[in-house]
C-alpha cells in the first residue's frame, strides 16, 4: 500500500440504500442511522465458485499500478505511482488491452482515480500542494473537475460512483475518525452515514445503480468488518475465519468483492454473493490480492504484490 490514508488504511462503514432517494434530494446534510444485522455467509461451494482468467495490467514503465474501479464496457479506473517522494500518484483511464489515459484533477501534487461510471465519469481522492486530500468527481462530458469536501473538514476521499451520479466516500474528522457518506451531484447534497457499531470509524466504499452501498467499519476492539447495504438490509461481511474483511466495491448483480486476512495475515480477495465467499487470489500474487472492483459481467479488478515486491494489477475475466 501507499503511504497515504486511503480505504485500504485498514478503516470502515456501512448504508442504507432505500433512504438515499428521499435524503439525498431534500437535504444538505442528511444523517441515517444503518441497522446491524449479520449475515449468515459461509465459504463458497462449488457450485457457487467463479473461475478466472487473470492478466497482469500495468502503467508502462512503472512498478507500482492499482486497478480500482471497472464499468459495464470494461474501462478501468486506477493509477500508478506509489506515493513516496519522486514517486506520486498519478490516476488515468485505461482502455483494455493497453490504451491509458491520464487523469488527474487540475494542479494536484498527487491523484488517485478510484470509481467509475457507465458514462466514463469518474471519482476519487487529490492531494493539493498544501497537502491536504480533497475528493472529487470528473464529469467525462466537457472534462469538468468538481472538488468535494464535506463541509468544515480537510480530509475527504470518494470511492465509488453510480450512474445517478452519486458517489460513496468518507471524511476524517479532527480525531482522525472516519465518517462514510454519499454525496449527490446533481443535488450537491451529502448524506452522512452513521453506523453504531463503528466506534473506530468506517467508509463507505461503493454505491450501484439500485443504490445499495458497500464498505466497511471498525468495532471497538479494532477489527475490521465489511458490509453491504441493500434494499433496506445491512449484512455485516465478514469472512470465514478472518478478524479483517473490508468490502470495497459491487455490481448491480448482488456481487460484492474486497479483501481479507487469513490466520497466517496473509492478504487475499474475494467474492460474496447470495451469502457465500469465495477467496480469489491471482497466481502471481498468492496472498497479497485485493479485488477492488466489479462489473455487471462479473469481470474483476485489483492488484497484487509480486516476487520482487512491485505492486501489479490485474483483471479477472470470468471462465
Amino acid at each position: 500500500m501507499n503511504h497515504l490514508k486511503n480505504r485500504f488504511a485498514f478503516g470502515g462503514t456501512r448504508i442504507k440504500p432505500l433512504a438515499l432517494g428521499i435524503g439525498l434530494s431534500t437535504l444538505l446534510c442528511a444523517s441515517a442511522w444503518a441497522q446491524s444485522e449479520t449475515a449468515d455467509a459461509t465459504e463458497t461451494s462449488n457450485t457457487h465458485e467463479v473461475f478466472y482468467d487473470f492478466k497482469t495490467v500495468n502503467f508502462p514503465g512503472d512498478t507500482f499500478t492499482q486497478l480500482l474501479g471497472i464499468n459495464k464496457d470494461s474501462i478501468i479506473a486506477g493509477y500508478h505511482g506509489s506515493g513516496a517522494t519522486g514517486h506520486p500518484n498519478k490516476g488515468f483511464k485505461l482502455t483494455l488491452p493497453d490504451h491509458f489515459r491520464h487523469e488527474n484533477f487540475p494542479y494536484s501534487v498527487q491523484t488517485q482515480v478510484i470509481g467509475i461510471n457507465d458514462y466514463v465519469d469518474t471519482d476519487g481522492f487529490y492531494i493539493d500542494k498544501d497537502g491536504v486530500t480533497h475528493g472529487f468527481i470528473h464529469i467525462e462530458d466537457g472534462n469538468k473537475f468538481l472538488k468535494v469536501d464535506f463541509p468544515g473538514t480537510t480530509f475527504n476521499q470518494l470511492l465509488g460512483y453510480n450512474n445517478l451520479r452519486q458517489a460513496a466516500g468518507y471524511y476524517a474528522d479532527s480525531m482522525n475518525i472516519d465518517h462514510p457518506y454519499i454525496y449527490d451531484y446533481f443535488g450537491g447534497v451529502f448524506l452522512v452515514i452513521t453506523i453504531p457499531e463503528a466506534a473506530q470509524g468506517a467508509q463507505a466504499t461503493g454505491i450501484n445503480n439500485h443504490q445499495s452501498v458497500s464498505g466497511f467499519y471498525i468495532d471497538k476492539k479494532g477489527v475490521n468488518h465489511g458490509f453491504l447495504l441493500a434494499f433496506g438490509k445491512l449484512t455485516t461481511l465478514d469472512f470465514p475465519r478472518s478478524t479483517f474483511t473490508q468490502a470495497l466495491g459491487l455490481n448491480d448483480k448482488g456481487e460484492v468483492v474486497g479483501v481479507y486476512t487469513d490466520q497466517s495475515n496473509l492478504t487475499h480477495g474475494f467474492r460474496y454473493k447470495d451469502g457465500h465467499f469465495q477467496s480469489i487470489d491471482d497466481p502471481h500474487g498468492f496472498g497479497t490480492t485485493t479485488v477492488n472492483g466489479v462489473n455487471d459481467e462479473g469481470r474483476i479488478v485489483g492488484f497484487y504484490v509480486d516476487s520482487q515486491g512491485n505492486t501489479d494489477g490485474f483483471v479477472g475475466t470470468p471462465e
